[in-house]
């Protein structure tokens, strides 16, 4: 990845913004900026970016080699026990910035926020979060290449762990058996939710010992992180034949997946795909039962724009990444949810993941 452009282009879009500096202080926008990824802690530390495109990082001295070896240049580093706000208002005095409008990670710790307002009382800070997402919504085709490996490792790891599965298992046996699999093919694993039975009903559902009987429908719902870049894929499952009613729910929320996805393409309203998804499941009853949105964008981080929900209208653009996943939740009974990463294309769409079962798996 270029850094430097991508720096640039940032200064570009604060500028376009009336923004003059953003601080980055979140490993992840750190990292896409300039690839430091480095978690300052409890310690100050920032990235600042201003609107002409410079750079300079503000960090303790722990981080000076590990910053100046991936090319930073500014640095300004301080020791335990010296006041780094004296650095930030070096950087105001140097940068003019001290009445500026300064934008922040919204992700920032309070803590470290209500320093630099201190210091800069007269500057206005605001969140900066939506001047950054228009560059990292917009994937290049590296970050498009590690997002498909990601997919790829996702996909074979559920074909690896399908033959594995059997009643009796506990719901952190069958996380176990997912995450090795995805890390046996070069993938880190990030998260492996596994819900079964009733536990199903709650879409973030926490995998405890539950033991998996004859009859459950089971979510898996898991990710790996390869080169920086998420997979999130969701698969249900049904241990043993399955109930009518499961085979009904599940080819609704089928339906309701490859509508969504034939909805997307450049150009269109988040909404509008959210909408296409919605309507299978509200036509078929189970509305209320669906009851988050149909997809969040994704890259370098799991959740990001865009989201795919009711009042988004910031039209997709090509190679805007983000989740198909529409569910519906039987409170006490079961749910269902099937989920694709796609990438959004001129005329329609790029899938992560290979298509999901148009069926119910039922594992013997």
């Amino acid at each position: 990845m270029d850094h430097g452009t991508r720096t640039g282009k940032l200064g570009l879009a604060l500028a376009s913004e009336g923004i003059d500096c953003f601080f980055a202080q979140d490993p992840v926008t750190m990292g896409y900026l300039h690839g430091f990824h480095e978690h300052s802690h409890e310690r100050f530390l920032t990235l600042a970016i201003n609107a002409d495109g410079r750079v300079r990082l503000i960090c303790p001295a722990l981080t000076v080699s590990q910053a100046r070896r991936i090319g930073i240049q500014d640095i300004r580093g301080w020791a335990d026990g010296e006041n780094p706000l004296a650095l930030l208002e070096e950087l105001a005095d140097d940068w003019n910035l001290r009445s500026g409008i300064l934008a922040v990670d919204d992700t920032m710790p309070a803590q470290m926020l209500l320093k630099m307002q201190a210091v800069l009382p007269a500057a206005l800070f605001k969140p900066g979060q939506q001047v950054l997402s228009t560059l990292m919504r917009q994937k290049e085709p590296g970050e498009l290449d590690l997002l498909r490996r990601a997919g790829k490792i996702a996909d074979d790891a559920f074909d690896a762990a399908i033959p594995q599965l059997k009643t009796g298992m506990t719901e952190l046996q069958i996380s176990k058996v997912l995450q090795d699999e995805m890390e046996k093919r070069g993938g880190r694993p990030v998260f492996s939710i596994v819900a079964a039975g009733s536990g199903a009903a709650e879409p973030h559902h926490l995998s405890d010992d539950t033991v998996v009987k004859q009859g459950d429908v089971v979510i898996l719902d898991f990710g790996c992180d390869v080169g920086g870049y998420n997979s999130d894929i969701t698969r249900t499952i049904c241990f043993g034949p399955a109930s009518q009613k499961a085979k009904d729910v599940y080819d609704i929320v089928y339906r309701a997946h490859m509508a969504g996805r034939k909805a997307i393409r450049a150009g269109i309203e988040p909404q509008a795909v959210d909408r296409a998804s919605r309507k299978e499941i509200v036509d078929a009853g189970y509305g209320p039962q669906f009851f988050h949105r149909t997809g969040h964008g994704i890259g370098m981080r799991g959740h990001e724009e865009p989201y795919i929900i009711e009042g988004n209208t910031e039209k997709l653009e090509a190679n805007n990444c983000f989740s198909i996943e529409p569910g519906i939740y039987l409170a006490g009974e079961f749910g269902v949810r099937i989920e694709n990463i796609v990438a959004a294309t001129a005329d329609g769409h790029e899938s992560m993941n290979v298509d999901p079962s148009p069926t119910l798996i039922e594992i013997a």
